[in-house]
């Protein structure tokens, strides 16, 4: 995300970046724009803090030195309600509970946010231009939702991988060379995104049924998929499974 954001324009001065761990690509990223890591003095007040840690380590932190009544915390903790940051975080008002997911990276991002009803319009406004400059956002209307959203888009991409995974594995199986079998599977699911944005306005089920013709070789490969017990019951585990786990990291 934070790649995003100096990419499009955010001063490297105005970043702040505290990591114990810090990786070295975004000590590489830090050098090149000009951000501030690590300061061993007092750090002033910021208009944002992005909380973008593990869940477990939200109650050994402090940043109360960094914020003030007017300063906006935007989330990206899985788990983590709003309550529970304002509780190790008494002085923050203003908080955005957001899940990304990796494609943010490179700018194709599916972000879904919740904003607590102290943030004002302006903070929201600036939470808005933020996340659109790492992809698109969905707003919600319950923070419950945030779950739902941990499951479905912010762990999704590993969904998509694994399965990429499990195409060329087949591929081998039905007698392809490994690497063919890989570049395959690779390239057909990166065509199938792209095909999902460029038509946009049509239904995801129409795409599907454009590929398939009336008793040909697609048609025998979704009659698994769709059995009773095929994909759509796989991926309802799936999602409920990691919606599960989001809940119970709240604590």
């Amino acid at each position: 995300m934070l790649k995003g954001w100096l990419k499009n324009g955010m001063p490297g001065s105005a970043v702040t970046i505290i990591d114990p761990y810090i990786a070295h690509d975004v000590w590489e990223l830090a050098f090149k724009y000009g951000c501030t890591v690590n300061p061993k003095v007092h750090v002033r007040a910021h208009d944002v803090i992005v909380l973008a840690i593990k869940p477990q380590l939200l109650n050994s932190i402090n940043l109360n030195t960094m914020v003030e009544k007017n300063t906006l915390v935007i989330s990206i903790m899985a788990g983590k309600t709003i309550f529970n940051i304002q509780t190790q975080m008494p002085y923050v008002q203003a908080v955005i509970r957001v899940m990304p997911n990796t494609p943010a990276s490179i700018g194709k991002g599916m972000s879904g946010a919740f904003a607590s009803p102290s943030v004002s319009v302006g903070q929201n406004a600036l939470a808005q231009r933020l996340l659109e400059a790492v992809g698109k956002v969905e707003w919600l209307e319950k923070e419950a939702d945030i779950d739902a959203v941990t499951a479905v888009s912010g762990s999704g991409p590993a969904y998509v991988f694994y399965m990429v995974e499990c195409m060329a594995k087949a591929g081998e199986a039905a007698g392809l060379k490994p690497s063919v079998a890989m570049r395959l599977a690779r390239a057909t699911v990166e065509g199938a995104g792209y095909l999902l944005g460029y038509e946009g306005n049509q239904s995801v089920s129409d795409l599907r049924v454009n590929v398939t013709s009336p008793n040909g070789t697609t048609a025998a490969a979704l009659d698994i998929l769709m059995a009773d017990e095929g994909l759509e019951n796989l991926m309802r585990r799936t999602i409920l499974a990691a919606k599960h786990k989001s809940c119970e990291l709240s604590g």
